[in-house]
């Protein structure tokens, strides 16, 4: 077949599309598909097999219209749009569609423009918000959703949103986020802290793009309350400027290390030297993130939003902390702390990942694309 694959993001930022994608497209031209690739993005000196547009962010309207104009002329020829974000201005012949959801846009967008508060999760949001221009909107990604011809979803928790949403239900196939298999660092946690010059003290770290609502503040406030506890953080984002303050109005800036955007194939070693990944988002589908993180070893912490649970295993291959709350986050971490609590989720990292099998999620994955109609395997 020939797929066209249309994201908002793509190799190399950080983000759940653009991990996903770099792994999975070439595990389908194995399979004998062609794939072209637009997103929005500038352009880099990565190469890839296989051909990447990318349309430049910019004025709202003109980006838009390039986007749209891109796919309109590359279009012809192609057999599936394979789609990893809504709202991006797709042709209306360019189907049929397969929809990737991992997450909720409209809620993302809403606590980045602060239409709704950041304390609001992904769950609540669906009922609470009532600002006009969520609604609206909400009425079109939803819409937009519905008339996809087919939807994946990582975790069963997007599941029951999206029907949520007036999904037809048989639309929807889960399949997990997977991580592809790659060498994990021979090194110690004490060898990595002295070849990356890190400190030799508690050490947490968070891997996350930084906007409001990937609640990275709510961990530095948390960081500013407990004793020899450094943070590394690991990304960069709008945000990156007003958590810098933040970590200084809290007296903190030492302690708390921004490291901005690392290439992926150091993150392991990163993993591996901190105590625990922490992730306290309001909303995440299944993070590639807490994935990488115990694959390595490290256990993690996280929300108790979204797909998390699907992953962490309460106090066996980590912790679980109710969202939003800075007092129970912080106790979790506390907790986590406990004389030997983190050894012993640490040997325990593995539990449960086998239900995460890079093989099985690129056989589904494949599986479904060809359902529409291309070459069988």
């Amino acid at each position: 077949m020939r797929i066209l694959v249309a994201s908002g993001i793509f190799h190399p930022e950080i983000g759940g599309p653009a991990t996903y994608l770099h792994g999975v497209i070439p595990e389908l031209m194995k399979r004998g598909h062609n794939v072209t690739v637009v997103s929005f993005g500038e352009e880099t000196r990565d190469s890839y097999p296989y051909p990447v547009h990318r349309v430049p962010r910019g004025h709202w309207l003109a980006r838009h219209w390039n986007y749209y104009r891109t796919i309109r002329r590359l279009w012809p020829g192609h057999d599936l749009a394979f789609v990893h974000s809504l709202g991006l201005p797709l042709p209306s012949h360019a189907r049929p569609r397969l929809g990737r959801i991992g997450g909720d846009p409209v809620w993302e967008r809403a606590v980045n423009k602060g239409w709704v508060a950041p304390q609001i999760d992904v769950e609540r949001f669906q009922a609470s918000c009532r600002h006009p221009l969520a609604r609206l909107n909400k009425a079109l990604y939803h819409r937009e959703a519905r008339r996809l011809e087919r939807i994946i979803v990582p975790c069963h928790f997007y599941e029951r949103l999206i029907v949520s949403w007036g999904v037809d239900p048989a639309k929807i196939t889960v399949i997990h986020n997977a991580i592809r298999p790659s060498p994990v660092p021979q090194e110690t946690k004490s060898e990595v802290r002295r070849r990356l010059s890190l400190p030799d003290s508690r050490l947490l770290l968070t891997v996350s793009r930084l906007t409001p609502y990937k609640g990275v503040d709510y961990l530095i406030q948390a960081v500013a309350r407990l004793e020899d506890t450094h943070l590394l953080i690991v990304g960069d984002g709008p945000m990156r400027g007003e958590l810098a303050r933040l970590a200084s109005r809290l007296g903190v800036s030492e302690r708390v290390h921004f490291l901005g955007r690392i290439v992926r194939d150091r993150l392991p070693a990163v993993y591996r030297a901190a105590d625990y990944t922490v992730l306290y988002a309001g909303g995440e589908g299944l993070s590639h993130t807490l994935l990488e993180s115990l694959r390595v070893g490290t256990p993690v912490i996280a929300s108790d939003a979204g797909g998390n649970s699907e992953v962490v295993r309460h106090g066996e291959n980590g912790w679980l902390a109710p969202f939003p709350d800075v007092n129970r986050l912080l106790e979790t971490i506390q907790r986590a702390y406990l004389p030997g609590e983190q050894a012993r989720c640490s040997a325990n990292s593995s539990a449960g990942l086998e239900g995460f099998s890079w093989d099985e999620m690129v056989r589904e994955t494949s599986r479904l694309i060809e359902s529409f109609g291309g070459k069988q395997q």
